[in-house]
């Protein structure tokens, strides 16, 4: 079992512990939280490339002291030539290849927004700082994770012919081996070039006119005129009252009125019993009736019919708690959503906190990557719709639907927690699963976080919808969820498939919690 780690100066956690030492290391010197999140976003993208990419979208949430949480919605748009019409005879968006690089990537973007956001909070450190691991990283080579060889060659049918992948991901045409040194020389050139141009240079210099080059060449709609019209957007998180205080989240395109809702509908059950049949079967039903509500009205904001906000209102909160058998369960399936990322947190000596995530939604997303800056692209625009009349329905500078969603939460004792998780629909339940644990049953966090897992739904690594449940659950509670009506089923302890959450905890006399997953490659950096 592992022990929560506790510290006062400042805390990082990511599931690639070279990402986790990137962010402490900034911290050691005396950076920001948001400064220690940029290094690490760099980092995790060079390190675990399967899972993120600097071609794939971020959002933030930036919390100071005495002071509304800010979110940064780095998404990037369906580009301007992208419509139905040019998947005539495809049926649906390819999911691989330069047909499914279609939304500009916004992550980037989202870098240099939350610089300059914390401005007021001290930059101490240069850019080229603040990438250097990263540079150091691409240039010098890791070894290949136990995840990103596995993923490799699972969907290698899928890449290898997708321009520019087999040059990138592949070393001598082969999938590279646990541990063999991958080098990406070109993407640390990229890097470095940022360091010097500035990172909006990704949009509107050199970098730019590089990828819109290479991304054109190879089919994808993309044009030099999508990246030099894209613009992160500064935007008010979402919030809930609970029994112990506030939890934040950002609103749609995301899933984060979900997130929200899961917490806010569970807190309205009154269970008072950790790890019982009520708290798992509770959590999977207000899951249920979240994700009915997320299914079929929430998307790109601009679509949607009514405010994010009027979902978390305490009246339709409470119709539907009520909804909720404490008994038995809902029928389901319902339709899932996959989705691949990274979730990291940081908190500085000042007690300002940051939760990130960064993404390309499937694993190594369109597989494109771009020659001359050794950036892959994403393939978020694959979950719009091409069906006349659908709500989802593709259509340029809309954005798409995403499973991303960074989770905060102030406690009414004074701790501040900042948490999340990759891992497509079992985003949601993670963060419930490791919030009602720590704060709701006082669980130590390393233990929450450690805790056997349940997912409804698809995931990263999945493919059915019925209920999972990692084997450490007692044999009683199993069989009770079976009895209730839960399509059960009981994989092995410590699956990818559970995702890899992480969470930071600031007591008020500044002593700092931290807690990684044991089902990822990461760990708490501290000093």
């Amino acid at each position: 079992m592992l022990n929560t780690v506790a510290a006062y100066g400042g805390m990082a956690v990511a599931p690639h512990h070279l990402a986790a030492e990137a962010g402490g290391a900034i911290l050691r010197e005396g950076g920001t939280a948001a400064e220690a999140m940029v290094a690490m976003a760099a980092a995790i993208a060079v390190v675990y490339p399967h899972m993120n990419a600097i071609g794939g979208d971020g959002f933030w949430i930036l919390a100071e002291p005495g002071q509304e949480p800010i979110g940064i919605d780095a998404c990037g748009a369906a580009v301007a030539a992208a419509a139905p019409r040019m998947y005539a005879g495809h049926g649906a968006i390819p999911a691989r290849g330069p047909l499914a690089a279609l939304t500009m990537a916004g992550t980037v973007s989202g870098w240099k927004a939350a610089l300059d956001i914390t401005g007021p909070w001290g930059r101490r450190l240069p850019l080229s700082r603040l990438l250097a691991d990263a540079i150091r990283h691409a240039g010098d080579g890791v070894p290949v994770s136990i995840s990103q060889n596995a993923l490799t060659v699972q969907k290698l049918s899928e890449l290898e012919d997708v321009p520019g992948f087999a040059d990138t991901f592949l070393i001598g045409g082969q999938v590279p081996a646990v541990g063999q040194r991958l080098r990406q020389p070109v993407l640390a050139d990229t890097l470095g070039h940022l360091t010097r141009a500035g990172l909006d240079d990704f949009y509107r210099g050199d970098v730019a006119r590089a990828i819109a080059t290479d991304l054109s060449a190879a089919g994808s709609p993309l044009t030099l005129a999508d990246l030099q019209s894209h613009r992160p957007l500064i935007v008010r998180p979402l919030s809930t009252r609970l029994s112990v205080g506030t939890v934040y989240n950002m609103p749609p395109p995301t899933q984060g009125m979900a997130s929200l809702m899961i917490l806010a509908l569970f807190d309205r059950l009154g269970v008072n019993e950790a790890e019982s049949f009520t708290h798992i079967h509770g959590l999977i039903e207000a899951t249920k009736q979240a994700f009915l509500v997320r299914n079929a009205r929430v998307w790109d904001p601009a679509y949607m019919a009514e405010p994010a906000e009027s979902f978390l209102e305490g009246p339709f909160l409470d119709r539907l708690a009520a909804r909720i058998d404490a008994r038995r369960a809902l029928p389901w399936p319902q339709p899932a959503v996959p989705g691949d990322t990274v979730w990291m947190g940081a908190v500085d000596r000042h007690g300002r906190a940051v939760s990130f995530i960064q993404s390309i939604y499937w694993e190594f997303g369109s597989g494109v990557v771009s020659p001359r800056t050794g950036v892959l692209w994403q393939n978020r625009g694959i979950s719009f719709a091409l069906e006349e009349g659908h709500p989802n329905r593709l259509a340029p500078g809309r954005r798409p639907f995403h499973t991303l969603n960074p989770a905060l939460a102030r406690l009414d004792d004074g701790r501040v927690m900042t948490y999340g998780t990759m891992g497509g629909e079992g985003q949601p339940q993670t963060q419930a699963a490791v919030f009602s644990r720590y704060a709701l049953f006082g669980q130590p966090l390393q233990a929450a976080v450690t805790a056997p897992r349940w997912l409804l739904g698809r995931t990263w690594g999945s493919d059915s919808t019925n209920l999972k449940l990692e084997g450490r659950f007692a044999p009683a509670l199993i069989e009770a969820l079976r009895e209730a009506g839960h399509d059960v089923e009981v994989v092995e302890d410590f699956t990818d498939q559970m995702g890899h959450a992480g969470a930071i905890v600031r007591h008020p006399d500044g002593r700092l919690e931290g807690a990684a997953d044991p089902r990822s490659d990461g760990r708490v950096a501290a000093f």
